[in-house]
């Protein structure tokens, strides 16, 4: 062989060789969201799409924030925005290696707290109203 030929079969071979491991490792690297709340069972909405009802594990492609809402009768609706915080090996050269390894796992952990509806008896509602009409009123 030729000088040429071989420095051509080389770079064919690391060309072909790069393609192969970029086809192999693209993917590997999992991205979890784990959600729970207090109380349990809080239906979950990510960016206005329905993901299930607490505890739930989430997969998720990119770092960022999130907006959150949680829903459960009973309780006042939460409505908030969470953001996912990138491992250092995300960042841009160490996530090459990151993604060649096969079974690499991240997990972001979300907990919210949701209050109680408070329930007001209609009797205790009017009596209230009546108080305030009064205050208004100068107490005529």
């Amino acid at each position: 062989m030729t000088v040429i030929a071989t420095m051509l079969a080389m770079k064919l071979t690391h060309v072909l060789t790069m393609i192969l491991i970029s086809l192999v490792s693209v993917g590997c690297v999992q991205r979890m969201i784990s959600i729970t709340s207090e109380p349990s069972g809080a239906l979950v909405q990510l960016n206005d799409k329905e993901v299930g009802r607490t505890p739930l594990k989430v997969p998720f492609r990119f770092y960022g924030t999130y907006d959150v809402r949680l829903e459960k009768d009973g309780y006042k609706s939460l409505w908030t925005q969470q953001a996912t915080d990138a491992p250092w090996w995300e960042a841009p050269g160490p996530d090459l290696l990151a993604e060649a390894i096969p079974n690499v796992k991240t997990t972001q952990e979300w907990h919210f707290q949701m209050d109680q509806i408070t329930v007001v008896e209609e009797t205790d509602l009017i009596k209230r109203a009546g108080e305030m009409r009064d205050d208004l009123s100068g107490g005529q």
